[in-house]
């Protein structure tokens, strides 16, 4: 488990390319039958990958926890990007296809992740907040999740929306998340931008062709900075820091959040013109 501390929108502002790299972006989350996670301290958030190919994994403690068992205290949300796969939870298995969302509730202690065909593997985006308040595990397949058609070709943002843990979807303690399709065409993601001083976020890219990418913009809206994003990589985005991203290509994104309150509408919108 790598850790990563908070950093003021101060030292941010000085930060070279590779000490926003270090600071803010997970380069690796899927190795064949590894566990990636790291553990920031904005809101105090674990973002991680787990990719079975030739054996189950299960999902392990951390002596950083100070816990028994890693949701003893904490509650995860689970998204595959990739292959059919399969979760078990206590005993109970669920089946979880591409774009399908697993909720596993504070208080679970047995989590095991595996593929349904070890030559297309499953790969399984998961975040994890403190909990403390115990919500039923739930599957949510992604044709359940109401998926809204948003944006337009004229602004180069058409996309289709997916909300799975949120007031109105699946009930977590404080986890709010869903993903982001962009359409063919479409290369803009979460513009006009925002920020929400109230909750951190994170960002999971994937689809995103070979030899392609995401142009990912962060930092305060009078102060921004940039990182060049990959396939099946994530990023930290703290509270007063805006989020959006252009790609040389369409994909697609897993947004994921945690923090103050679980309004999916509590964004402090900035106009373009003031971007800076």
């Amino acid at each position: 488990m790598q850790s990563r501390y908070e950093s003021s929108p101060r030292e941010t502002a000085g930060m070279t390319t590779k000490e926003l790299r270090d600071n803010f972006l997970v380069e690796t989350l899927f190795t064949p039958d590894q566990v990636h996670v790291v553990y920031s301290h904005y809101d105090r958030m674990i973002i991680g990958g787990i990719m079975p190919k030739n054996e189950a994994v299960p999902l392990g403690n951390y002596d950083e926890l100070k816990a028994e068992f890693f949701l003893e205290r904490r509650e995860i949300g689970i998204i595959n990007v990739a292959g059919d796969g399969k979760i078990t939870v206590d005993g109970e298995t669920f089946n979880i296809n591409k774009l399908d969302c697993l909720y596993v509730g504070k208080g679970a202690k047995k989590v095991v992740f595996e593929s349904v065909d070890n030559n297309a593997p499953a790969k399984y985006f998961i975040l994890s907040a403190p909990a403390h308040v115990a919500y039923p595990t739930r599957l949510m397949t992604k044709e359940e999740a109401s998926p809204a058609s948003m944006g337009a070709v004229e602004t180069a943002n058409q996309r289709v929306i997916y909300k799975y843990i949120h007031l109105d979807g699946i009930r977590s303690c404080q986890l709010v998340m869903g993903l982001t399709v962009l359409q063919t065409g479409s290369v803009w993601n979460t513009m006009p931008s925002h920020t929400h001083d109230r909750r951190m976020e994170a960002y999971c890219y994937f689809d995103v062709p070979e030899n392609h990418g995401v142009l990912h913009l962060m930092g305060q809206p009078q102060e921004t900075r940039h990182l060049w994003i990959s396939n099946h990589q994530a990023i930290i985005s703290p509270p007063w820091s805006v989020h959006s991203g252009c790609g040389t290509s369409n994909y697609s994104f897993i947004w994921g959040m945690a923090g103050e309150n679980q309004s999916f509408a509590d964004m402090d919108f900035i106009a373009i013109p003031d971007l800076r």
